[in-house]
């Protein structure tokens, strides 16, 4: 890998922009004060309304960290305590990648999927089933085991947008983007040994850092919600295999929405509640009202973040769960999907349902290219792990898939030129192309969707940028200037 330094700034450490905290004061319903002491969190009432928010990240462990000094959260060693707020946007580091702006409790979901994993004998297959914005998503991906499979689905368009673009920047090469609802997803059978459903709910944790939480809330938005819940959860359970795990959480208080659903989801779908270890100094509150449910909820003013509430539901019947590939309905063939009796499947769509033939010297672009199939879609050449084919082409036919694995090419007149998406996965090859360091004002500009200039005795043709280390993006340096190609609809536009 050759690399040029561009200026003399680069080899200094990055620095985040500080913006003080400011505490808030929030006048709470009188219902949901009501409602919190009856349960017992009457003493999160005065952390709600006059409490400052916790800001905090978590580090990409697979990519040079940024912030390694801040205080660990204890529930997460990846995670950190900020003591102030910076303006992530204008910090390079995080359009690396290098960390997610996550709230410290819902980081709590890489502890539960670490817990899990100790059963699992090799990668598992996993969906997240509402998981814009992303960061519970790669909490998830950051704990299961290495080569796990995640699919991550958001029913929201412009959410699922901000999903994917989180996906990306992250780098693992195993995970599949879809934009749908859970009913379109339940027609996939057993396939998952572990679903993390994250439902919608009616944010009564999260009233610190969102004003509108503060204005809709009622008891008739909580019923609801607790409704919407059900519907989704009876719709997941369909696709998770026997003896696999459910991690139900919400950012809510209310029993409806928690501890009565979980308790629903034991008795009517079939289920056992899973125990998870925490640490006695962590402060998090034990299940209200229900002693045979094992839950976990983070209260403000007794854990340092936002409300949050999680409990673990096995789905009981007598299997075991090995990890590793399914079969599915269909087998792939050199010519396409034919279903079990052998015939041509006539509903499979275009992209990676079959294999197209790509130049080879793409590989090359890949660390490890045995380990992944490349296949054509469109313009776009991609790699998949070739392990997971088969579950990719499974949840192809039930759902859109708005990205997949590693976005290795795009072709561009007779050439294909490397995708941003390339240079921030693990996949990458980061000797197959030469690098350039640049310093933060050059990073910001080209962040912005300029093209930088780069120094004399950087090579002709596609150039990656290196900001501290670690891929930023890549331009094609014409000599007398560069073409950048950072994704026009990932421009900062601050």
């Amino acid at each position: 890998m050759k690399k040029i330094s561009g200026t003399e700034e680069a080899d200094r450490s990055p620095k985040l922009n500080i913006h003080p905290q400011k505490p808030i004061i929030i006048l709470l319903p009188e219902g949901f004060v009501k409602m919190l002491s009856d349960i017992g969190l009457g003493d999160a009432v005065a952390a709600l309304a006059e409490g400052s928010p916790e800001v905090s990240v978590r580090v990409n462990r697979h990519k040079p960290s940024a912030v390694d000094s801040a205080e660990i959260v204890p529930w997460c060693e990846d995670g950190r305590y900020l003591s102030e707020r910076p303006v992530f946007a204008l910090d390079p580091c995080w359009h690396q990648g290098r960390y997610y702006v996550q709230e410290a409790g819902s980081m709590f979901v890489g502890h539960v999927v670490r817990s899990l994993s100790r059963e699992w004998t090799g990668p598992v297959a996993v969906l997240d089933a509402c998981a814009a914005p992303g960061g519970k998503t790669t909490a998830v991906i950051d704990a299961l085991p290495e080569g796990s499979l995640v699919v991550a689905n958001e029913y929201v368009p412009s959410r699922a947008a901000v999903l994917k673009e989180n996906i990306v920047k992250w780098g693992c090469p195993s995970v599949i983007v879809t934009r749908g609802d859970t009913a379109s997803l339940s027609r996939l059978g057993e396939m998952f040994d572990l679903v993390v459903a994250d439902v919608p709910c009616s944010g009564e944790g999260m009233m610190r850092k969102d004003e509108d939480a503060v204005a809709q809330w009622s008891e008739g938005l909580v019923r609801d919600c607790a409704a919407l819940q059900w519907e989704i959860v009876c719709n997941l359970w369909e696709i998770l295999r026997p003896g696999g795990v459910m991690v139900y959480s919400t950012c809510t208080f209310n029993l409806e929405e928690d501890e009565r659903n979980v308790a629903r989801i034991i008795g009517e779908l079939g289920g056992e509640s899973v125990e998870i270890p925490v640490g006695e100094g962590w402060g998090i509150t034990p299940s209200i009202g229900q002693p045979d449910i094992h839950a976990y909820r983070f209260v403000p003013g007794r854990t340092r973040g936002e409300g949050l509430f999680v409990s673990v539901i096995r789905k009981t019947r007598d299997c075991e769960i090995t990890g590793g590939s399914l079969s599915g309905d269909f087998m792939e063939t050199s010519v396409g999907r034919k279903d079990k009796k052998g015939r041509k499947d006539k509903k499979s769509k275009g992209g990676a349902q079959s294999v197209v033939k790509v130049p080879s010297e793409l590989s090359g672009w890949l660390d490890m290219p045995s380990a992944y199939q490349l296949y054509a879609d469109g313009d776009r050449v991609n790699a998949f792990p070739a392990r997971w084919m088969p579950e990719l082409e499974r949840v192809r036919r039930v759902t859109d898939v708005i990205h997949d694995g590693v976005h290795v090419a795009t072709l561009k007149g007779r050439d294909y030129a490397p995708a941003h998406g390339l240079v921030m996965s693990r996949a990458f090859n980061k000797s197959a192309f030469p690098h350039v360091d640049i310093d933060r004002t050059t990073a910001l500009r080209y962040l912005r969707g300029e093209s930088p200039s780069l120094p004399e005795t950087a090579p002709r043709g596609f150039v990656v940028l290196d900001y501290y280390g670690c891929p930023l993006g890549l331009v094609k340096n014409l000599g007398n200037r560069t073409n950048s190609l950072y994704p026009p609809a990932w421009k900062l536009r601050i």
